[in-house]
């Protein structure tokens, strides 16, 4: 009985509750009720967490405190399975998904291996420096094409899709002759982007 209570009392400290501690559950609020939830679903230190839409409700603040104790009990060991339609916590949160269409399975596996399954090859640069002219001209010579380039908070910033035969390092090795580079980046598909591709059974058209 006393170690329940203290792991209850750990769990409403960590989830900002524990000034709730004597209300009824019919007097908290909803947000106030999925965190009793939680912690009643984790306070037994399960080695199997299954969730649904564990986020469904929850401001940008609670929602981040709940990822955070997820990600807490995964490092301990627990065995997570989540169900959600929020393609940005399956980034956040998961090594291997499945991505299920009208009760069918299109897509399954770790997560870095799809997105890097739906790369492209496509590079980010940034530059403190504009590229000049004859510069991408002869990139584009070697297999560098260009596809994109803006400018963002005084940065340059350039997108690349390197052909065959090429490597990232050549890229950088030709720009560093004649730019600073403050970031470089393989620009791969988002979750939300990979879904939708895979649903539909379209290529993935990249933001600029």
């Amino acid at each position: 009985h006393d170690e329940a209570l203290r792991r209850l009392k750990s769990w409403f400290t960590r989830l900002q509750i524990q000034d709730w501690w004597n209300r009824k559950v019919e007097e908290l609020s909803k947000g106030m009720q999925q965190k009793l939830q939680f912690v009643v679903t984790v306070v037994h230190k399960p080695r199997l967490l299954i969730l649904d839409e564990p986020f469904s409700g929850f401001d940008p603040i609670n929602t981040d405190l709940i990822k955070k104790e997820i990600l807490r009990l995964k490092a301990e060991g627990t065995t997570v399975v989540l169900s959600t339609h929020d393609m940005g916590s399956v980034e956040e949160l998961c090594d291997n998904i499945a991505l299920i269409n009208r009760a069918r399975v299109i897509l399954q596996g770790n997560v870095h291996e799809i997105k890097a399954g739906y790369s492209k090859n496509l590079f980010d640069v940034h530059t403190r420096n504009e590229l000049s002219t004859q510069l991408l001209s002869s990139l584009n010579a070697q297999s560098f094409e260009l596809l994109s380039s803006s400018t963002r908070n005084g940065h340059h910033i350039y997108t690349f899709e390197i052909g065959y035969g090429q490597s990232p390092n050549h890229l950088l090795q030709a720009i560093l002759l004649y730019a600073e580079i403050l970031e470089f980046y393989e620009k791969l598909p988002s979750m939300h982007d990979i879904f939708v591709s895979a649903v539909k059974q379209q290529p993935i058209n990249y933001p600029a």
